[in-house]
């Protein structure tokens, strides 16, 4: 990297660390640690959940499964950005007019039962080590690639990097770090994405066509099959994608950080157009990539295609855009693993150290405490895991935490909204099964045991043949929370009543 490079690099990074000092200073509360205070508007909040969303995986991995796969890789962008329309129109309003700080809050809203928390804080912890593990992963691969370090010193870097803006600053800094990049990376993927057009006079029709002989996959490349050969194995990822959004504990709790339900639609909108303007630009990421840098170079570079961005910007604009595109990337890690982070130390210590252990006699200090400690707990396991997945697609990785938030905590959500009969029993019963048979399913599936060496993480032959399970672990959380109500058979048809007007109109 350029001197001049690397001086880009260190002052995007630089001015994260300084959002983070800033808000230190005001981050005095367990709600302005947790949820900023509630304080952010809704184009705020919509560019932070937009930040928030537009991970690795989305910059990273989509570049390279577009790059390396053709039209197989778009199905990533195509199923994130639909996805919203199921946060926006099912869940955003009940949850935000329900929840205080996590998932968990919103559910025992309805049941108020140690075991419904316990519970809902395990699968809370289960998807942000899952998408923990996809950013780290990431990371690590783009900081070998710019600074020549070796991946284990990469991880640790960011690792220490996102454990401070969380320890300091909290939900503040984390959702003005998210607003920053999320305006950088538009900024860096309009850039990249006209240069491309370029190369091909502007011309939409003409990319297409010459994509045809530009790739060795020829005529292959703009058709479905190339990667995922199996239509079963094609839908069940889709509906990990579309359906997990609504699950995801960081995403969710960016609903807790505005004043009222109203905000947060208008949060979700505002997230809806940047996110979708994006994953549209993913194309010309993809495209030139694939045309500009090289399937070789690109595999070469990363064998899971996660550089295929950064040699892009390299390609047509040199070290400079390289490097404005690197620390992007980066800032964009930064700030999606802090999100994950406050999500995941939320449920340890409000969740299951607040409100289980203490039974909600705990102070301010206290709170703050725990959640500080929550958050180191939580960045070291998750260092240690990607420390292991190194050769793993970061696209691939965060389609399996959708899959467990889809499995475990969708079908609780929904039922606890619109179910009167729903109770106690389902709501653990239906978790639980969406959370273990999403994890035992991955377990004995390709991605971990694959008769190749290297091609997995064990070698050996699959029971489970498909590569996502969520076509299976989806329908198994909700006939599990279906069982578990009426086996248990009880319900409180006047709390139901309480929390439909309070879903709807927010009234206390």
């Amino acid at each position: 990297m350029s001197g001049v490079g690397l001086l880009l690099f260190v002052l995007i990074v630089g001015l994260t660390l300084v959002i983070t000092y800033w808000a230190a200073k005001r981050t005095k509360t367990a709600s302005e640690f947790y949820t900023a205070g509630g304080g952010l508007t809704g184009w705020q909040n919509g560019l932070a959940i937009a930040g928030d969303y537009l991970s690795a995986a989305s910059f990273l991995g989509i570049a390279g499964a577009i790059a390396l796969n053709g039209f197989d890789g778009f199905f990533y962008s195509i199923g994130y950005l639909v996805a919203y329309l199921v946060v926006l129109y099912i869940v955003a309003e009940p949850l935000r007019n329900l929840g205080k700080y996590t998932i968990a809050d919103m559910i025992t809203a309805r049941f108020n039962q140690k075991k419904v928390r316990a519970v809902a804080a395990l699968s809370t912890i289960t998807i942000v080590i899952f998408y923990m593990i996809a950013q780290l992963v990431g990371a690590g691969a783009l900081i070998q690639l710019l600074l020549g370090i070796d991946y284990w010193v990469a991880v640790l870097l960011v690792g220490v990097m996102m454990t401070t803006y969380v320890l300091f600053g909290g939900m503040t800094a984390t959702s003005w770090v998210q607003i920053t990049k999320a305006v950088l990376l538009m900024i860096g993927t309009v850039v990249i994405s006209f240069l491309v057009l370029a190369k091909f006079n502007f011309n939409i029709f003409t990319m297409f066509s010459e994509m045809k002989t530009l790739t060795p996959l020829g005529e292959d490349y703009l058709n479905p099959g190339v990667k995922y050969k199996v239509p079963l194995d094609t839908i069940s990822m889709m509906a990990a994608l579309v359906l997990g959004t609504a699950g995801l504990p960081h995403i969710l709790m960016r609903f807790f950080t505005v004043k009222d339900a109203k905000t947060a639609r208008s949060s979700v909108v505002t997230a809806t157009w940047v996110v979708g303007i994006f994953y549209i630009l993913t194309i010309f990421l993809g495209f030139g990539a694939a045309a500009f840098v090289g399937s070789t170079d690109i595999i070469a570079a990363n064998a899971a295609g996660n550089m295929a961005a950064p040699l892009l910007a390299k390609a047509l604009g040199g070290d400079f855009l390289m490097s404005f595109v690197s620390a992007v990337a980066f800032a964009t890690i930064l700030a999606v693993v802090a999100g994950l982070v406050l999500s995941g130390a939320s449920a340890f210590a409000h969740d299951i150290y607040g409100q289980i252990i203490k039974k909600g006699q705990i102070t301010e200090k206290q709170q703050m405490l725990a959640a500080r400690y929550a958050s180191i707990s939580v960045s070291v396991l998750s260092i240690i895991l990607a420390l292991f997945a190194q050769k793993m697609n970061v696209a691939f990785l965060v389609s399996l935490a959708f899959c467990v938030a889809a499995s475990a905590n969708l079908p609780v959500i929904l039922f606890t909204i619109y179910w009167k009969k729903f109770n106690t029993a389902g709501a653990v019963t239906g978790m639980l099964t969406g959370l273990i048979t999403a994890l035992v399913l991955v377990a004995i599936s390709p991605n971990v045991l694959n008769p190749v060496a290297g091609a997995a993480i064990l070698v050996g032959d699959p029971i489970f043949p498909l590569t996502n399970p969520a076509i299976v672990s989806i329908p198994a959380g909700f006939i599990g929370a279906y069982i578990g109500t009426v086996v248990a058979n009880r319900h409180d048809e006047k709390k139901y009543a309480e929390v439909m007007v309070k879903a709807n109109t927010g009234v206390k």
